[in-house]
């Protein structure tokens, strides 16, 4: 099979022939129609993440058919259309998968990192680890739903906001343009904010009911003038236009981050005392809530935005997403697909 994998911490990928992987006994074998291209896939690129063996393949939005199962697989059949996202299986063991929280195990996997993902023509995963794909979505359409949508819809379904709340998405992006589809379709009282005029069309064909520039005006008093957010959804990695956004939180108002920033965000401890405020994040989900954001994806008619390149233009394909010059979200399609 074809596989594009970093050989060392820092090179470019190497398109290569590898053996075909043979599913182990709780493990699928599918043969990948699509895979999404995600910032963190820059882990494997750059050796960002302790404990990576190379070579490895990465890609974590992987969408394609069952092509083998292991003989303890009864419950996925060959030639199902499936999914992996960055949740790749639990231990089933530890206290964190004993008590149901199977994402923060503390053996748990990770698809691309912890074994070789979807940047290839085929690949084994957990059977824990896979999402059936709703007929409605294509392999294209679905692959970024298993990081970026899964990451965004998963965040406010558990935000705490009800329907008719006002909800900010602060970024308009690859994880932006998924978030107010999503928003808007739960029932809440959107609000985009971006950094210029350029998404405000844009922002109001995703459904967006209010649009804030924040280059022109301060997003935190325009949110008050609103009655203040019970949720700002953070999905552009900017500390200070995360940070600048706090003041715009409405009693017991949630700041929930979902953009992976290195650097910190500041917020005044005395604003979230007496507002009853907080700050939190939200990683992405196990395979169950990748089912629940593909079916809610499917239902409602929320659709990825993505630019395609096949396997063989993978260099090319990273470099577009890295640097900052994909729109949206970008997606490797294999010569396999039929």
């Amino acid at each position: 099979m074809k596989a594009a994998q970093i050989t060392k911490a820092g090179n470019d990928f190497e398109l290569v022939d590898l053996p075909l992987p043979e599913p182990g006994d709780n493990e699928i074998l599918i043969k990948i129609q699509a895979c999404g291209i995600c910032h963190s896939d820059a882990f494997v690129k750059e050796g960002l993440f302790p404990g990576i063996e190379y070579p490895r393949v990465p890609g974590h939005e992987v969408v394609g058919t069952v092509e083998e199962t292991g003989k303890n697989v009864t419950e996925w059949k060959e030639g199902q259309r499936v999914g992996v996202g960055w949740h790749g299986g639990h231990c089933f063991t530890c206290d964190a998968c004993r008590k149901g929280d199977f994402i923060n195990c503390s053996n748990g996997k990770i698809c691309g990192i912890s074994y070789n993902g979807g940047y290839a023509e085929y690949m084994t995963a957990p059977k824990e680890a896979i999402a059936a794909i709703p007929d409605e979505l294509s392999s294209e359409e679905a692959a970024p739903l298993l990081c970026a949508g899964i990451t965004t819809f998963n965040a406010l379904r558990n935000s705490g906001a009800k329907p008719g709340d006002l909800v900010a998405v602060q970024g308009i992006g690859g994880l932006g343009h998924l978030a107010i589809q999503y928003a808007v379709k739960m029932g809440f009282r959107t609000v985009a904010i971006s950094g210029s005029n350029d998404k405000e069309d844009l922002a109001k064909e995703l459904g967006a009911h209010i649009f804030i520039n924040a280059g022109k005006h301060d997003p935190a008093d325009e949110l008050q003038q609103l009655g203040g957010a019970r949720v700002i959804l953070a999905t552009a990695p900017n500390s200070e236009a995360i940070s600048a956004l706090t003041g715009g939180l409405g009693l017991e108002g949630n700041l929930l981050i979902v953009a992976a920033s290195g650097e910190a965000v500041e917020v005044s401890p005395l604003s979230l005392i007496m507002g009853r405020k907080r700050v939190s994040g939200w990683p992405s989900g196990t395979a169950k809530d990748s089912e629940d954001t593909l079916q809610f994806s499917a239902l409602t008619g929320a659709k990825t935005m993505i630019e395609t390149y096949p396997l063989e233009q993978v260099n090319e394909a990273y470099n577009h997403m890295i640097n900052n010059k994909a729109r949206f979200r970008t997606v490797l399609t294999m010569d396999n697909h039929e």
